[in-house]
């Protein structure tokens, strides 16, 4: 049961790995690339909460209150992850738009996953409960991750003139995101 839960933040943070990054090695200064490092910042410490509540499961092992506190610490980290991207804005590009879009999205859609992880916990009771919550929670966990990955990678692809791909390839915390895995 603990190699579930280990395997669900593993597999988040390796997805996670895979959607920011570059190998340009010049810093910008620009709104975009601050937009940019905003992102990959957010994605960053959300990350590192659920790796947290991933540890936590792991150390502790899995049981109703575990579970329900690891389900806790994910929707706070969802939650903190909502208003940080809220808060960006969109982005000063010609796509502008269409890049909130797709975080406006990505909010909408990790609040779906965490919803369900907090059901699936909460309606767990005994060990086979814990198991297939751990179960739910491990598959949920990795949508969540090809969720952002994907929106990431959306969002690079989305000016013609590629400013937001380049912005995610310079802002420097897309790159420690993408070597911290």
């Amino acid at each position: 049961m603990k190699y579930l839960s280990f395997v669900g933040v593993v597999l988040v943070a390796s997805v996670l790995a895979t959607g920011c990054g570059g190998s340009s090695d010049s810093d910008s200064t620009s709104a975009t690339a601050d937009w940019a490092d905003g992102v990959c910042s957010a994605i960053t410490t959300w990350t590192d909460s659920i790796k947290s509540a991933g540890d936590s499961l792991k150390s502790g092992g899995i049981s109703e209150d575990s579970l329900k506190s690891a389900a806790d610490d994910l929707t706070s980290a969802t939650e903190t992850l909502e208003s940080d991207l809220e808060d960006l804005g969109k982005p000063d590009t010609e796509a502008g738009q269409q890049a909130q879009d797709s975080l406006d999205q990505l909010s909408s859609d990790l609040k779906t996953n965490t919803d369900s992880i907090t059901t699936a916990v909460d309606d767990a009771s005994g060990v086979s409960g814990a198991v297939s919550a751990a179960t739910t929670v491990s598959t949920t966990l990795a949508t969540m991750g090809e969720q952002v990955s994907s929106t990431v990678n959306s969002l690079e692809q989305l000016d013609a003139s590629g400013e937001l791909k380049t912005a995610f390839e310079q802002s420097s915390t897309c790159q420690q995101l993408s070597t911290s895995t």
